[in-house]
């Protein structure tokens, strides 16, 4: 499934490969790697809230800030909460971002060997073969409660919207 007229990158309008999920959709699984090439889903953190992250680039400027971003927040969430950043990012260039960024309380994923993420989740940009920037939440029963996709991938998410969000939880 493609979907056009969602997001755009510097005003040129992009194709989304994969399902619209919405709050009250159930999270679909996925298989992802983490910086060691071990295998991750969504399985992985369960029981807790997760609060999904998706970056086209943690080599450019505005991911780097959102990484940065949720790296922060992470610290006042409390234990019942883990904060995942997923890109298309190799797990190494992931791992040299989170050393000199000291990116130590979220978990940075890469979705590149596959796509899985990217397309049962609905954020995988055909025309580069990245991810969409935007952010989900998803309660402990795997149900959605917060979806955004940032329409022009340049801009940041709305950091307010999504924690107050996660707050209700």
């Amino acid at each position: 499934m493609e979907r056009e007229g969602i997001i755009t990158m510097k005003g040129n309008p992009l194709t989304l490969v994969g399902p619209e999920l919405r709050p009250g959709d159930r999270a679909p699984d996925f298989s992802v790697l983490d910086q060691s090439l071990q295998p991750v889903s969504l399985a992985n953190f369960s029981g807790k809230i997760k609060v999904i992250s998706t970056t086209p680039s943690l080599d450019t400027p505005v991911c780097d800030l959102q990484a940065h971003r949720f790296n922060e927040e992470a610290a006042s969430l409390g234990e019942h909460v883990v904060i995942l950043n997923i890109s298309m990012d190799l797990p190494f260039a992931i791992a040299r971002f989170c050393i000199a960024g000291d990116i130590k309380a979220i978990s940075v994923l890469s979705d590149h060997r596959e796509a899985s993420f990217g397309t049962k989740w609905g954020m995988l940009i055909k025309e580069l073969r990245l991810l969409a920037r935007g952010a989900f939440i998803v309660d402990q029963g795997n149900i959605i409660r917060y979806a955004e996709i940032v329409s022009e991938q340049t801009d940041q998410p709305d950091y307010d919207k999504i924690l107050s969000a996660l707050r209700k939880l």
